[in-house]
């Protein structure tokens, strides 16, 4: 297989976040489940929660536990460089997990990885390691090539009998499940697709010292629901894209902490914790972060107005206002620079109350109005129906009024003026 343990890196140069994930609360609810609602509350076109999507069909959700399984993951560089290094994460409380093997490769089709790619990852200079309860590590450093919107491979061998895995439920990556140590096999037998991550939090690389990494911290628009599987299109990515297309600026990673049903100012049962509990762990620890792009509230809205949903869920504008300063704050104190966007629609869902609209635009027009965010990025204005604006754009709509296409995360990421990053 001509596989080789890597060395470590040589050369000066900064780690920046290339790619990462948002953990959540794991085991997380069946995709698409969120907060209990009674059978008479929804109309039969609609989502069981306002930002709560089902995995694509195309592949299983995540697995509960993992048994002496290697998993194996894909996940997209947007900044290259010359090193790498894997961040693995066992955030929420479980036990000790033991990582017996894990390995990085590059893909061929399917399960596979090319041949002659694979290098051995390793933790302290050993191949396992244990990731105590509620941790993040990262691997040994190893010199291996890595370009920018460059597909890499993670295997990891968990040798133990049902390990409850910390996941990122809406993966939109196929990844897959086989039986045994086989994170050095180019072809993997008997495998089963599904479509998060488990344990992966994040990919770095050793990049040029004018490279900086954005962070997008948003809820399920910002993860990418309801686009194409395996297409790469949640506007982060499309940001991404546009930023390497733009040799005058520097080199610029983003990556996507987006969770679906997630919160400004409250955990969502069954899909993870709050912006502001988060924000340490999904932000500030991310290395080479300038930048963070703050695209969430709308579910700070919405869920209070869900049928059967106690009144100690209900938020006010003033409330999400009071979170967005404290994000702020944070984000200021080390030195960051904090875009807010403003949320966007919807319109004919069954969430949908005057009330609501208004307290969208109580908080639209206190973000664009306020001067406190660094800048101000507006997706209302950019994924709005121009004769309905409280819908969706049709030619932007997935079908459940509130998750854009591939084409409205497109209007999204064109949205955002590049020069914001260039300093």
């Amino acid at each position: 297989m001509n596989e080789s343990t890597g060395t470590s890196p040589a050369g000066q140069g900064a780690w920046i976040a290339t790619w990462g994930t948002a953990q959540q609360l794991a085991p997380a609810a069946e995709p698409g489940g969120g907060p209990e609602l009674p059978d008479d509350a929804l109309p039969d076109d609609t989502l069981p929660a306002p930002d709560a999507t089902p995995e694509p069909v195309e592949a299983a959700a995540a697995p509960t536990t993992v048994s002496a399984q290697t998993v194996r993951m894909v996940a997209r560089t947007t900044l290259g460089g010359t090193a790498v290094r894997v961040a693995l994460s066992n955030s929420f409380g479980h036990a000790p997990v033991r990582i017996e093997a894990a390995r990085i490769a590059r893909p061929d089709s399917g399960a596979a990885i090319r041949a002659g790619s694979t290098r051995t990852l390793t933790f302290g200079g050993r191949d396992a390691v244990v990731l105590p309860t509620g941790a993040q590590i990262h691997s040994d450093p190893i010199e291996y090539d890595v370009p920018a919107q460059t597909d890499l491979v993670v295997s990891l061998y968990i040798p133990d009998e049902k390990i409850t895995p910390t996941t990122h439920q809406v993966g939109l990556r196929t990844a897959w499940l086989a039986p045994g140590d086989q994170t050095g096999t180019q072809s993997l037998r008997d495998a089963t697709g599904f479509a998060s991550y488990l344990w992966l939090a994040g990919i770095d690389v050793l990049a040029q010292p004018t490279a900086a990494t954005i962070v997008a911290l948003g809820d399920s628009i910002t993860d990418g629901a309801a686009t194409t599987p395996d297409a790469d299109t949640p506007w982060p990515s499309s940001l991404a894209r546009r930023l390497a297309e733009r040799q005058d600026l520097p080199p610029r990673a983003v990556i996507n902490m987006g969770i679906a049903g997630n919160r400004v100012l409250r955990e969502t049962d069954g899909f993870g914790a709050g912006a502001l509990a988060r924000f340490d762990r999904d932000v500030l620890a991310r290395p080479g972060v300038r930048w963070v792009v703050l695209a969430e509230g709308g579910n700070d809205i919405a869920f209070g107005f869900m049928p059967g949903m106690p009144d100690s869920e209900r938020a006010t504008a003033e409330d999400i206002i009071a979170g967005y300063r404290m994000l702020i704050g944070r984000a200021h104190l080390h030195g960051l620079r904090i875009i807010g966007c403003t949320l966007t629609q919807f319109g004919g869902t069954f969430v949908f109350t005057e009330e609501g609209e208004r307290m969208r635009q109580d908080v639209n027009r206190w973000i664009r109005g306020s001067g406190e965010f660094d800048a101000v990025v507006d997706l209302d204005v950019a994924t709005r129906d121009p004769a309905e604006p409280t819908r969706l754009r049709t030619a932007f709509d997935s079908g459940d009024g509130i998750h854009p296409n591939d084409a409205g995360n497109k209007a999204i990421a064109d949205a955002f003026d590049l020069e914001l990053f260039r300093g």
